[in-house]
């Protein structure tokens, strides 16, 4: 396997995932070997966010609630340490901080050798994607991304039970959902909580010089902008210097963004240029490379 260049017809890297996964508890820790499945980023990722556990701000009014749990290697029972964890999520009035220094509803933490991790936050509300559009509820939801050595980076969401949006939201309702959807209880000293424990997959690395090829600024054929830059062990795409989307390589060639609902291409060209054919639901788009960044 030559990691100076995609894999060509690799089915063994293509990661593909249980829907309903084969994680169990045996009375003394979890076996198995399939990972916690994949979601969307989301339009509203920022990086940076600050080393904190309890992201409530000092005047939410929101209800407090702990996240926990545990991080695990790819066999479902080796605990992961030194794992950096990030979540965000709306507030209690359905907005996300998407411009201020505070980050607020924004935290990371690294997990303890027992790889577990907790977070304080809110019990998140549901909100409106489209205010113009009724049709538009997103349930509610936590943004969590995952990030170590050796193990693929996660970017996944959790959603709750009794969510009346749950089976209309097309993340939500996806079969590869089904084990993201937690139950909030009430723990000993009456608080809300809920438990999350994440099974990473094995990391499948290209090269940075393959990275160096493809990343940059494309001319889209729909008269867009489209960028892409590598963060860790992850491609993003930009488009009018937001975040939009992360994905994962699979192989042939092949990026995958969360539940494979988006798909980007590369055809690599001499002289460093190169091709993207970006493939949604509904749409197919190509583009080519105006702009690549140094190797440095």
């Amino acid at each position: 396997m030559k990691r100076r260049s995609f894999i060509k017809n690799s089915s063994l890297t293509a990661l593909s995932i249980s829907a309903f996964g084969s994680i169990q508890w045996n009375g003394k820790s979890f076996v198995g070997d399939t990972p916690t499945t994949t979601d969307i980023l989301g339009p509203f990722y920022r990086p940076g966010a600050p080393m904190r556990s309890d992201i409530i701000p000092p005047d939410s009014k929101g209800i407090p609630m702990n996240l926990t749990g545990t991080i695990f290697k790819e066999d479902g029972k080796t605990p992961l340490d030194n794992v950096h964890v990030e979540i965000w999520q709306c507030d209690e009035n359905e907005h996300y901080d998407n411009t201020s220094d505070s980050f607020l509803f924004r935290g990371a933490i690294k997990t303890e050798k027992n790889g577990k991790y907790a977070f304080k936050t809110i019990v998140p509300v549901p909100y409106k994607a489209d205010p113009n559009n009724d049709e538009s509820w997103r349930p509610a939801h936590i943004h969590m991304r995952v990030s170590v050595a050796d193990q693929q980076d996660l970017i996944t969401q959790i959603y709750f039970k009794g969510d009346k949006y749950n089976d209309t939201d097309t993340s939500a309702s996806s079969p590869q959902a089904v084990n993201r959807i937690l139950e909030i209880v009430k723990n000993s000293s009456g608080e809300h909580s809920v438990t999350f424990d994440v099974v990473l997959s094995k990391e499948f690395p290209l090269d940075q010089e393959v990275y160096n090829k493809i990343t940059g600024l494309y001319r889209m054929d729909s008269n867009s902008t489209l960028e892409f830059i590598k963060r860790d062990d992850l491609l993003f795409m930009k488009r009018n210097g937001q975040l939009i989307a992360s994905f994962n390589y699979i192989g042939n060639n092949t990026f995958e963004s969360g539940r494979g609902s988006l798909k980007v291409t590369f055809e690599l060209l001499p002289k460093g240029d190169a091709k993207v054919v970006v493939t949604t639901r509904d749409n197919t788009y190509t583009g080519e490379k105006f702009l690549k960044y140094s190797d440095g």
